[in-house]
């Protein structure tokens, strides 16, 4: 089962974890990527995360993310967090669509009745009333000409904005603002400078515009146009910015945990087609990575993990059926996972990089 799971350490994190285990580890942020249906790899992991790891927590933990990493941490944040992350799992894999090419409207309408299955009625309070995890959520918030919501204006900024972002990530700050709508008591955003980093306070009304607008892809979602407590929109998705986030060195005590579905990082949306912005896990000294191993990705069906690509590609029940295989394999990282923190070798299998 070891062979399933891949884990990388800074040597700070390697030696904390090292003297005391992984249960009493001094975790203080958890990321999580965007990447739509990739999430359904880590479905089962979250649970063991939630169920065994981060409810050990002795102090606040900030949950950082964007798109699919913020509705994750939203079931993470739940008083029982493996049956939100159920919930979640079960209302994605089986989301259906009136065509294969839906409107953006009938895909956003869509992912608010997702949330709101896995959150459940009181899910949206108990996210908000609570004070051990603190969650901040990435937006992306278009300005200029990037500011069109629908049609070839929309078009038009983004292929403005994707060919600004091949000359330097840098200037993707001309056409966007990263707003992280955040728990209360949440004073600062980790790993986000620049891009006139904006807080906005979550409440029961703002919380599930925020975590669709994380989400909201361009062209194939509806843009949030206005949030309650935040400037006027057009909000995109986080991903934008921050796809799997710059990871730079911090002086925070505590250690960072970054579970995902490859040890490749990719800092915005729009470097997905730039190979050389794409690197491996960064020598963060307080870094936890964890990600299915190349040989677990490689015997999945199709020898890969789940992506948007496969609503195009696959019938509606032939993606179903890949996705529950994927699912079901998943649970091979989960157990790898459980069996390591169980064990008396925390540092078993790990890169020390």
């Amino acid at each position: 089962m070891q062979d399933a799971i891949s884990i990388f350490m800074g040597r700070r994190a390697a030696a904390t974890i090292s003297e005391s285990g992984w249960r009493s580890a001094p975790f203080s942020t958890v990321i999580g990527a965007s990447g739509g249906p990739k999430w359904l790899i880590l479905s089962e992991l979250d649970q063991v995360l939630g169920r065994e790891l981060l409810s050990c927590a002795a102090q606040p933990v900030t949950l950082l993310g964007s798109s699919i990493g913020t509705w994750r941490h939203a079931c993470l944040s739940q008083p029982d967090p493996a049956a939100a992350i159920q919930r979640l799992q079960h209302a994605y894999l089986y989301q259906e669509y009136a065509s294969a090419r839906p409107a953006p409207q009938e895909v956003s309408q869509v992912a608010e009745l997702m949330l709101k299955e896995a959150l459940g009625p009181e899910g949206v309070c108990a996210l908000i009333q609570q004070d051990r995890f603190r969650n901040a959520i990435i937006t992306a918030r278009a300005k200029g000409i990037a500011r069109g919501s629908d049609g070839l204006p929309l078009l038009a900024g983004m292929t403005t904005a994707m060919t600004l972002n091949a000359l330097s990530r840098r200037n993707l700050e001309i056409l966007f603002d990263r707003v992280a709508f955040c728990h209360e008591d949440l004073e600062a955003v980790p790993f986000a400078t620049g891009f006139n980093t904006q807080r906005v306070a979550l409440d029961e009304h703002n919380l599930i515009p925020a975590l669709k607008a994380s989400g909201a892809i361009p062209l194939l979602m509806r843009c949030e146009a206005s949030i309650s407590g935040a400037p006027r929109g057009p909000y995109w998705d986080g991903g934008i910015i921050d796809y799997h986030f710059t990871l730079a060195a911090s002086t925070d005590p505590g250690l960072v945990l970054y579970p995902h579905f490859r040890s490749q990082l990719t800092a915005g949306w729009f470097d997905k087609a730039l190979r050389w912005r794409t690197r491996e896990a960064p020598a963060l000294d307080n870094l936890v990575l964890i990600c299915p191993s190349e040989s677990f990705l490689a015997d999945l069906p199709f020898g890969k993990i789940p992506d948007r690509g496969d609503f195009r590609a696959l019938p509606p029940a032939e993606r179903v059926a890949y996705w529950e295989t994927c699912v079901r394999e998943s649970a091979r990282l989960a157990e790898a996972f459980h069996n390591l923190i169980d064990g008396d070798e925390p540092l078993r299998g790990v890169t020390v990089l």
